[in-house]
């Protein structure tokens, strides 16, 4: 390919419509009328010899071929302008950058509230775009293919080609409704056990065996899930008012025990704590804005 012959535009154009999935709003990311981006898009499907983006229920759908040249593209416009501004930082107060983020349950409730806050605060035009993680190792394929600047969460697998910082750590209690855990300050495991369970599962099943299933087996007792919850913030909200318990994550079960009606106890046998991590793209590296919502997240987490 005759490099001389491609205008460098049309990169900037591809980029933009990656990141929105929707041509008038790539469009206007970048200063264009929609009929020019539209005659943008034309000349990228004959550059590249493929349809790039197809039209879909959810927007504008990039093919396999646009996937597979989002990292190049986006690390060669990362390059050139680095060079055209060497040393040049991000100002989150005057930018208008917008940031793709995927996030758990936990992440959306504990996380994103106090990270947006910070945004509105000290970044007032930077927009944040905040997807569901339903598929961890999906989530991060698409952080290494360029399509998100960052996941966040728990139990996030590894990846040798994206970063990971640990934000805190967290542990599960246990919850019941207020009226039946007054006057006793905890369960003990039998009690535990024998009491009918209400339990989130995001990725649909009944969840089980989990790691307390498997500890509770060490002591010769076995769980009955009685519901089954595909969002965490119903798992309160269904316990109150029922002999139901559930097993959750701390600082979830502490933002709904009022509102919800419900105690929260600590678990009967020792829980080992996990981590919430921010794994943002390795390309933070080399973006000053990137950087800076590192740095804004682990704020916003502590």
């Amino acid at each position: 390919m005759n490099l001389a012959a491609i205008d460098l535009n049309l990169l900037v154009a591809f980029e933009a419509l990656m990141e929105e999935r929707h041509v008038t709003r790539a469009a206007s990311r970048i200063g264009l009328a929609q009929p020019s981006m539209s005659s943008a898009l034309r000349r990228l499907r004959d550059l590249f010899g493929d349809e790039l983006f197809l039209r879909g229920p959810g927007g504008m759908q990039p093919t396999d071929k646009a996937l597979a040249l989002a990292q190049p593209i986006g690390a060669a416009l990362e390059q050139i302008r680095g060079a055209f501004a060497p040393g040049q930082g991000f100002d989150p107060s005057t930018s208008r950058r917008r940031f793709t983020i995927a996030v758990t349950d936990y992440g959306d409730l504990v996380i994103v509230p106090a990270l947006v806050a910070l945004l509105r605060r000290e970044a007032p035009g930077v927009d944040l775009a905040v997807r569901p993680i339903t598929d961890a190792a999906a989530a991060l394929a698409k952080l290494e293919r360029g399509e998100l600047d960052a996941l966040i969460g728990g139990h996030l697998p590894d990846s040798s080609t994206s970063l990971r910082q640990q934000l805190f750590e967290e542990r599960f209690v246990c919850i019941r409704d207020r009226n039946h855990a007054a006057g006793s300050a905890a369960l003990d495991i039998g009690e535990y056990a024998a009491l009918p369970h209400a339990l989130f599962s995001a990725a649909g099943g009944d969840g089980l065996p989990s790691a307390i299933d498997d500890r509770l087996a060490r002591q010769g007792l076995k769980r009955r899930v009685a519901v089954t919850l595909p969002h965490v913030v119903a798992v309160p909200f269904t316990v109150a008012g029922t002999d139901l318990v559930a097993t959750m994550a701390e600082r979830v079960a502490r933002r709904f025990a009022e509102s919800a009606g419900v105690a929260v106890l600590p678990l009967p046998f020792e829980s080992q704590a996990f981590a919430i991590d921010l794994v943002p793209a390795r390309r933070a590296l080399a973006d000053p804005a990137l950087r800076w919502l590192v740095e804004a997240v682990a704020r916003a987490a502590a």
